[in-house]
């Protein structure tokens, strides 16, 4: 008999491996791309993935004004709040969000796919979305990856 143990490895905060990433949503359908995205910030594509460590990468998203919502989407999806007073609930349409600020459509449609704890809070600030092609993290040198090769 071979005396080859098999152990389980789990990942924790000394041996995990973050890494710097770089989305391009132009022309991207907006659930499939946040699907992956949420994907690479959970860690899910990397083989020692642990579910109660934040062993992702962080993802920085650029061209956000570009995204693309099928179907009549973008007169008939709502975004609905409420503000805590009686009669306070209030409703946008993907259009009235995509005017206010086009980051945040990309923003609550991964943050919806995130897990709903603390966990989920700390993997939700390790995403990053501009509306055009210039963003803040050049100094970390993301490494631009293509969305087909993951699918």
């Amino acid at each position: 008999m071979n005396t080859l143990s098999y152990k389980t490895v789990s990942a924790n905060s000394a041996t995990v491996n973050k890494e710097w990433v770089l989305v391009d949503a132009d022309g991207q359908t907006l659930g499939r791309l946040s699907s992956i995205i949420a994907k690479l910030i959970r860690g899910k594509y990397k083989p020692n993935f642990t579910p109660h460590v934040d062993c992702g990468d962080n993802v920085v998203v650029i061209n956000a004004e570009k995204i693309v919502l099928s179907g009549n989407k973008w007169r008939d999806k709502s975004y609905i709040r409420h503000t805590g007073y009686p009669g306070g609930q209030r409703s946008l349409t993907a259009t009235e969000m995509f005017e206010k600020d086009p980051t945040r459509l990309i923003e609550k449609a991964v943050k919806g796919m995130l897990p709903k704890n603390t966990l989920g809070a700390a993997l939700y600030r390790n995403l990053y979305v501009y509306a055009g092609t210039e963003h803040k993290q050049d100094g970390q040198t993301p490494k631009a990856i293509n969305l087909n090769d993951l699918i």
